[in-house]
């Protein structure tokens, strides 16, 4: 779906003209969605700063060098490190006004700003400064968000800056790959091994199981998932056959077509990876609406998006549990949604759904961490798919401008988080939830 305003505004006059008449001039974001390359941060020009601290960690020094960083000397920065696991006082915070400050006079357009904190607090004063670089990271990628950049931060737990595992956070958050994700913060934990999960390819290739993925984000995600490797099984309802078949046959993948509210549906899909030897990527991705205010929604409308958003999922992990299908390792995702976070008149039932997604994400991490593996939400915003083209015009481009980088998504941008949370080196990351948002205003 085109975006007129943006296309609009890449044109000098355009430009003029919008900015005349006082409206959004989004920047066209630079995007990377192709496989994981051993070197993701070759050629771009990485600037690392350490307020507070006399220089950055040297783990991060380390990741940056492995991940094949370009020398940035004196010219534009595309992607800036902020080591600010130092500031401990209000003194360093200072610091970290100043040096970031300086350093976003270099910035490009597009530019990655990825901030590392910590969790590791002495006394409440280093609790409080180091809690308020996340406000500063918030407000930061809000005021960025016009040039197309982006900020966000990892709040690393102790011991966990590893060079492998920092090495894993750059190659997403400080390349193009996270086009759409801003204004974020995420727990980066220290894995039980101290170190992220072997990166050594396996023997046989790792099977996903996508579950809607006839079009939109589930086609985007198979895709995506099939250019590292995997072997994809695409899931969705009988009626999508056609373009389900077209799917499989373009990505070598193979194809279940099943109600996942109807009875036996577990049964067919565990069936389905008995014969593949288990899943190590499951993507719950299938989902629908019946969007309708509380006061007119009918039992039916209820039940129909409790049965496909909740229960299926629900009923699917139990039977996969039951039968020990998630091998060693697994990722699962489940998608949630900004409905969920901030809720949406007319959607009740689809906010509910949503927002249980997120707890149970929370809840199911510890259980799955005994086996290695990790469960993750995935919140989009406005991602522009037919859902949101059949939207009243209107409402449609106050989803589109209502976030910091004043534009929608893509599908794309959703599976490159699938991809980074799917990837055996995202170990760090469990039981929380990342927005494929722009930083959206809702819920913010």
């Amino acid at each position: 779906m085109t975006d007129r305003l943006l296309s609009f505004v890449q044109h000098p006059w355009g430009r003029r003209v919008a900015r005349a008449l006082g409206l959004p001039q989004p920047v066209r974001l630079p995007r990377r969605q192709d496989a994981w390359s051993d070197k993701e941060l070759a050629g771009r020009a990485v600037l690392a700063i350490a307020p507070g601290s006399a220089a950055p960690l040297p783990s991060l020094l380390a990741a940056l060098v492995a991940q094949g960083a370009g020398a940035s000397a004196g010219g534009p920065v595309q992607s800036l490190v902020v080591d600010a696991t130092g500031c401990r006082d209000v003194a360093a915070l200072r610091a970290l006004f100043e040096q970031t400050q300086l350093s976003l006079s270099r910035l490009a357009v597009g530019g990655r700003v990825l901030v590392l904190s910590s969790s590791a607090a002495a006394d409440a004063t280093e609790a409080a400064c180091l809690h308020a670089v996340q406000g500063f990271v918030r407000a930061l990628a809000k005021e960025i968000g016009r040039r197309g950049a982006t900020a966000n931060a990892l709040v690393l737990q102790e011991g966990a800056a590893s060079p492998p595992a920092l090495e894993a956070a750059l190659r997403f958050f400080s390349t193009d790959r996270s086009a759409y994700v801003s204004g974020q913060v995420l727990a980066w934990r220290k894995e039980d091994g101290g170190a992220p999960a072997a990166t050594t390819p396996p023997v046989a290739p790792r099977v996903a199981l996508v579950t809607g993925a006839a079009g939109g984000i589930g086609a985007a995600t198979a895709r995506r998932l099939a250019l590292d490797g995997l072997r994809v099984l695409c899931v969705d309802v009988p009626a999508a056959r056609q373009p389900l078949e077209a799917l499989t046959r373009e990505i070598g993948g193979s194809l279940l077509t099943v109600d996942l509210a109807g009875a036996g549906a577990a049964d067919e899909l565990a069936d389905a990876l008995h014969r593949l030897g288990g899943v190590d990527v499951l993507v719950h991705n299938a989902g629908i609406t019946r969007d309708r205010t509380l006061a007119r929604m009918s039992a039916a409308e209820w039940d129909s998006v409790m049965a496909v958003n909740l229960s299926a999922i629900l009923a699917v992990d139990a039977r996969l549990d039951a039968d020990g299908l998630l091998n060693a390792g697994a990722r699962e995702i489940c998608l949630s949604s900004i409905s969920g976070i901030a809720g949406n008149a007319g959607q009740t039932n689809y906010s509910a759904t949503k927002s249980a997604l997120i707890g149970y994400v929370a809840a199911r991490a510890s259980s799955l961490a005994e086996r290695g593996a990790t469960i993750n939400a995935i919140a989009p915003g406005f991602i522009e798919t037919a859902m949101t083209r059949r939207m009243p015009l209107m409402v449609r481009e106050a989803g589109r401008r209502l976030n910091a980088l004043k534009q929608g998504g893509t599908p794309a941008d959703v599976a490159e988080a699938i991809a980074f949370l799917a990837a055996p080196q995202s170990q760090p990351v469990t039981g929380q939830v990342l927005r494929v948002c722009g930083q959206s205003l809702l819920g913010a």
